[in-house]
């Protein structure tokens, strides 16, 4: 584009004055259609600055091509004015508005530039060429040159105020020095009559217009732009303001020396460089004082943000440990559900979900308490009170507050809050404060969810303990320690064995064993669940399957949450019945209620694996039925076959009708679902009776057998099938 101008110019001088004008005003149309037509495509987000722009450049076209003309088309007094306005428009609007400190740091850059600008060109043309010679000059030949510097000004304020110029601004620079360049140099035309006259200049004035035409169809027009906010006390601000610190001297030293030297020195050629070096030091001392309130601003934002949170605008960590007084209580608060709504509605929503709960917890708080976000759905609340009946009352009201459901983004959102509290002591350090208080959370969310839990110091020993546990459970899965054992399910028709579910157990060598109480809570907690989970299955298929082929047993196996959330887990599954030689539909797996309820991927990832397993004709059992959320909808809608009553429905009173009714109600309905029913926590004959009248297809407990190994499994269903033989003969 730009060699084509050149080329056009070129040929133009050739063919006189008239065809040079013509030429540049038609390459300056050019330029305002493709500015207009760049705007339309790349959508810069400066658009109004580059619109001015174009139509700058089609007011010097419209000038140049009427200047051709005859006399009664030149509107040349009017339309170049225009274009010297709209240009300048433009300049002063293509920077973003926060550049440089704001506006107020724009207009004194841009008054330190042009008052910089108007004293060269005083001192270099001007003073020398107008004032010293007493040359008649027209207003176009006075105005126009100042008119040049203040477009300049604007177009160095973009380098100026902006950290890196974009390559159309380089163009639009480049640009405007050209176009200056060629006014200066048709100015000196003019005044000393010399020279080659305006095609030059002409020819100039078109390379600028090309220019200004390559910057609005370039494609990094509408690039996302770098910041403008020029940093305080960067280097470019400090080189430019030295620059300009020195300039206004250094050209008032040279024009006093050299109308000195020429006798030419009078009262103007003092007072306009004087008065231009003054307003210059002026304008310098106010964008220092910009650039001093810049530079405080800018560190109290940066102090803002590193102790706040940038989602909520509370207090972060960092802030709440540098708060937290000696006295007092230090409340750890965290959202129960919180991450279920993140996997079920996106992190946006959740990340609105949090800005929601702290916009309702934060006017809820008192004089001299503290809010802050912690981390993830985790707040701290600090209490300046150390009575514990006090703070767990001011915890009730901040929890029941959660308990009102949160409309968000038209989802109405029901989430609670779990609490550990902690009164705190003087001696204390912020790290442990946070532990300690940390520990009562967990407490608060190992009982049920919300509620408060004020801390005590066994917390701490259980801590101990439980990381204690996890390093032996380590060891333990590495030596081999496990085993499993077989407690018999026993079909309530006839008193046969119809399946055995396995149990895990724990027998470290010389030690007693470690009851599953104690070990799957942290087995589930540490992950390790998934790796014992998968030897049990494996182990328990390979017994089973011998069991099954010699007196038709099947096998139920507990799987927990964290097994079903493995993406593998299905997979796994499967090898454990291909390699055993267990038969799918010998094998049931036994899950808990949440683990179905729960939304969320992890629940859609466990809906997943018990569908392709159910497909190969594996069975699903609901554990514990009725101790957990015992929704009516997914016993219809989710894939299971087997109800298990949990043993807490099994009546310590035969005279207890409200619990045989319970039992009843479960049966019928689990009959008339097609599902099929399994009694726990059988102990006496009576349960026994019972489960056989209310028609309970199966019971499992002490009065049948307890959890034995393997060996003695085989041995029971051996006695179990020759007592079937003699009752047969």
């Amino acid at each position: 584009m730009l060699l084509a101008a050149a080329l056009i110019m070129g040929a133009a001088q050739l063919f006189g004055l008239t065809v040079t004008s013509v030429a540049a005003g038609v390459i300056a149309l050019g330029a305002c259609a493709g500015v207009a037509y760049g705007v339309h495509l790349h959508r810069p987000d400066r658009p109004v600055a580059w619109r001015l722009l174009a139509a700058a450049a089609g007011c010097a076209g419209l000038g140049l091509l009427s200047s051709a003309g005859p006399e009664r088309l030149n509107v040349v007094g009017v339309l170049h004015p225009a274009t010297f306005f709209l240009a300048f428009a433009g300049l002063a609007l293509l920077p973003r508005r926060d550049a440089s400190g704001g506006r107020s740091g724009g207009i004194s850059e841009t008054g330190i530039i042009v008052c910089t600008g108007a004293l060269l060109a005083w001192v270099m043309l001007y003073d020398p060429y107008v004032h010293d010679r007493n040359a008649a000059t027209s207003l176009e030949t006075l105005v126009y040159p100042f008119a040049d510097v203040l477009l300049l000004g604007m177009a160095l304020r973009l380098f100026a105020v902006q950290e890196r110029l974009s390559r159309p601004h380089l163009l639009v620079l480049a640009g405007v020095l050209v176009f200056v360049v060629a006014d200066v140099r048709l100015f000196l035309v003019t005044v000393t009559g010399s020279g080659f006259g305006p095609g030059p200049s002409l020819t100039a004035w078109g390379l600028a217009y090309a220019l200004i035409a390559a910057a609005g169809l370039h494609p990094a027009m509408g690039a996302a732009r770098p910041a403008t906010r020029a940093r305080a006390g960067s280097l470019k601000l400090m080189v430019v303001h030295l620059v300009l610190v020195l300039t206004g001297p250094a050209a008032t030293a040279y024009a006093l020396i050299r109308d000195y030297q020429e006798e030419e020195l009078d009262a103007v050629d003092i007072g306009v460089p004087v008065t231009f070096t003054a307003l210059i030091a002026v304008l310098l001392v106010i964008r220092m004082t910009l650039t001093a309130r810049l530079a405080g601003r800018q560190a109290s934002a940066m102090r803002h943000m590193a102790l706040h949170d940038a989602l909520t605008g509370l207090p972060n960590r960092r802030l709440l440990t540098s708060e937290v007084p000696a006295t007092g209580a230090l409340v750890l608060l965290d959202l129960d559900g919180f991450k279920d709504v993140n996997d079920r509605l996106g992190h946006a929503l959740g990340d609105e979900l949090l800005v929601a709960v702290a916009g309702r917890l934060r006017p809820l708080l008192l004089p001299g308490e503290l809010l802050a976000r912690t981390g993830g759905d985790e707040f701290a609340l600090v209490v300046p009170c150390d009575d514990a009946d006090e703070v767990m009352a001011r915890v009730g009201d901040v929890l029941a507050a959660l308990r009102v459901p949160f409309d968000v983004r038209g989802h109405s959102l029901h989430v609670t809050g779990s609490a550990g509290i902690l009164l705190l002591t003087p001696d204390a350090g912020t790290a442990e404060l946070l532990s300690d208080a940390g520990l009562a959370l967990y407490a608060a969310k190992a009982a049920g969810k919300d509620r408060a839990v004020m801390f005590d110091p066994r917390l701490r020993q259980e801590q101990i303990d439980r990381v204690r546990m996890v390093e032996r459970l380590r060891a333990g899965l590495a030596n081999d320690e496990f085993t499993v054992h077989y407690q018999p399910i026993v079909d309530l028709r006839d008193g046969r064995i119809a399946a055995v579910e396995a149990l895990a157990r724990w027998i470290p060598p010389g030690s007693d064993p470690i009851g599953p109480d104690c070990f799957i809570p942290a087995a589930e907690d540490s992950g390790l669940i998934i790796e014992l989970g998968e030897r049990v299955l494996r182990r328990a298929c390979a017994d089973a399957a011998a069991w099954h082929r010699g007196h038709g047993v099947a096998l139920t196996v507990n799987v927990s949450p964290r097994q079903l959330a493995d993406p593998a887990f299905a997979a796994k599954a499967r090898r454990a019945v291909a390699d055993s030689g267990l038969p799918a539909r010998a094998l049931t797996l036994e899950i808990t209620e949440g683990v179905l309820v729960n939304a969320g991927t992890q629940a859609d990832q466990a809906l997943s694996h018990l569908a392709t397993l159910r497909g190969d004709g594996i069975r699903v059992a609901i554990d514990d039925f009725g101790t957990g959320y015992s929704s009516l909808a997914y016993l219809r809608d989710l894939p299971i076959d087997t109800l298990k009553i949990d043993k807490s429905f099994m009546p310590a009173d035969p005279a207890d009708l409200r619990q045989k009714a319970l039992v009843r109600a479960v049966v019928d309905l689990a009959r008339s679902l097609d599902l099929t029913t399994v009694a726990e926590g059988v102990e006496t004959p009576h349960h026994a009776d019972l489960l056989r009248e209310l028609g309970c297809d199966r019971g499992q407990g002490y009065l049948f057998a307890r959890p034995a190994p393997a060996a003695r499994v085989t041995a029971l269903l051996a006695a179990d099938q020759a007592a079937a033989a003699t009752l047969a003969g």
